[in-house]
């Protein structure tokens, strides 16, 4: 078979993602946090590119932030997309012109956030911003740091105090000592009953407790502290797992003591702490700045509107293109001006397409889950992308890329946006479904109910109780949902109640 080269034309279609809508859909699902981060390192390849550290004119950013009032049947309809074409929009052939109750206006995104008022129904409490969000958390001192301090006053000589700087270092969050003292005298090239010496030194630093390699140890040092430890309570610390059992018929022939004084010994280890550096061993939590702000707007409506703190706002430095432009000579020097030029554009119409798409999706959200605004959680109601997507023509990727990392704050708290996303679960009188989320809380609400062993409730009752109230459950659904509440099993719930009494 002899071989040729030959040329052939072939006609297919395809979809290419260019770079730039690839960084157009990864900012979508960064956090503020991340976006940040991101354009700061945008800013720095960039020359072309500054932040606008303009303030508002007052009239500017009421303009700005002019809500249009839809009412729930317009709202549907209403067309908010930008001037622009839609980065993240779906591409197929469908009506986006918006209804007849609608009112198209422009969003502003990257510069300001823009709003929207939704009509609901019921009434609830007023939202009033507070300046704790934006207050900074003053760094209090580690577990570390407050156990050296301990150390540097404890008199340890040399040897020692590299001894003690050792085992601080194996301590974690929760104040117990990770480490084994053998491992640790071969580290450091000393005898084993020096490290011993050192930690037993160690264990009578504040908070009591500390330095413990199990749970028993713990609980005797503080017991030991307050001068309460003696044969029968360490027999109770020895049989901690049938306490965790509730085994109260077994603590009892193992401590040789009767109900009255069982019971006065665990209402002891109660008054003890199982994790003495708890309040020093984690990083405060950083407080969460929500995207998207619902308040409660006048004539019954809500006003949903962008968190603009969050919202990054780039200026394209004109004046200095011109003269670099106007001063490159090579052709290497051309390109680079140019590709600054178009990333910097392309980046702010990213950033303002992103702010539209999150505001879309946040107003579709609050249309859709009315009720939980208005009533609260035992009326949200079952969503999910697709319905989210549908109503607003986008892909329920995008809708999913919005919702992720992104915070929503309503007068009834600050939510992830995916939150608002719970399965369903159909209705026993052949009405609308239940969302998952508020039948979980009709659970914790029977539960929470029970004041005597008697009026325990079994998971075959609590369906009993739900399907009359309209919702069609089975049983492990019912115990999956209680597991994670975290909530005991009725035969648990039954003996808190009993030894309670």
């Amino acid at each position: 078979m002899a071989l040729s080269a030959r040329l052939e034309l072939r006609q297919g279609q395809g979809l290419v993602i260019t770079p730039q809508l690839q960084q157009a859909i990864k900012l979508l699902q960064l956090s503020n946090i991340e976006l940040d981060a991101f354009v700061e390192g945008e800013l720095e390849k960039n020359p072309l590119l500054q932040r606008d550290e303009r303030d508002d004119e007052p009239g500017e950013a009421g303009a700005q932030t002019e809500a249009a009032d839809l009412s729930l049947e317009a709202a549907a309809a209403a067309d908010i997309d930008a001037p622009h074409d839609d980065l993240y929009g779906d591409t197929s052939p469908g009506a986006r012109d918006g209804g007849e109750g609608g009112e198209e206006r422009p969003v502003t995104g990257a510069d300001a956030g823009g709003t929207i008022d939704w009509s609901r129904t019921g009434a609830s409490g007023g939202f009033e911003l507070t300046g704790e969000m934006e207050q900074g958390i003053a760094k209090p001192k580690t577990l570390a740091e407050y156990l050296e301090d301990q150390a540097a006053l404890a008199g340890l000589d040399p040897v020692d105090r590299v001894v003690a700087s050792t085992l601080i270092d194996a301590v974690d969050e929760g104040g117990y000592l990770r480490a084994d003292l053998a491992e640790v005298a071969e580290r450091l090239g000393c005898d084993p009953g020096r490290v011993l010496g050192v930690l037993e030194t160690l264990q009578g630093f504040e908070p009591v407790g500390i330095f413990a390699r199990d749970v028993r140890e713990c609980l005797t040092l503080q017991l030991k502290d307050k001068n309460r430890f003696d044969p029968v309570i360490a027999a109770l610390l020895d049989n901690l797992d049938l306490l965790a059992r509730r085994d109260m018929a077994a603590l009892k022939r193992a401590c040789g003591v009767d109900d009255e004084d069982l019971k006065d010994m665990i209402a002891e280890l109660r008054g003890l702490t199982p994790r003495p550096g708890a309040a020093f061993g984690a990083e405060p939590a950083a407080p969460i700045t929500p995207d998207v702000y619902v308040r409660e707007g006048g004539g019954g409506l809500w006003r949903v509107e962008l968190n603009t703190d969050t919202l990054p706002r780039l200026l394209i430095d004109h004046s200095y293109h011109a003269v670099v432009s106007g001063s490159a000579r090579t052709d290497q020097e051309k390109v680079f001006v140019s590709e600054c030029m178009a990333s910097a554009g392309w980046l702010i119409r990213s950033l303002d397409q992103r702010a539209k798409t999150i505001l879309k999706v946040a107003s579709e959200i609050v249309r859709q889950q009315d009720g939980f605004l208005a009533f609260g959680v035992e009326h949200l109601r079952p969503l999910n992308l697709r319905t989210v997507g549908d109503a607003i023509g986008m892909h329920e990727s995008t809708v999913s890329r919005v919702t992720s990392n992104k915070y929503l704050a309503t007068p009834r708290g600050v939510f992830e946006l995916k939150f608002f996303f719970t399965s369903s679960i159909a209705s026993s009188e052949g009405g609308d479904a239940h969302s998952a989320e508020s039948v979980r809380h009709k659970i914790k609400q029977l539960i929470d109910q029970e004041r005597e062993a008697a009026g325990v409730l079994s998971d075959d009752s609590i369906v009993d109780i739900l399907k009359e109230s309209g919702v069609d459950i089975a049983r492990r659904t019912v115990a999956k949902y209680r597991e994670a509440l975290r909530i005991p099993s009725s035969v648990e719930r039954r003996r808190i109640l009993k030894e309670a009494c």
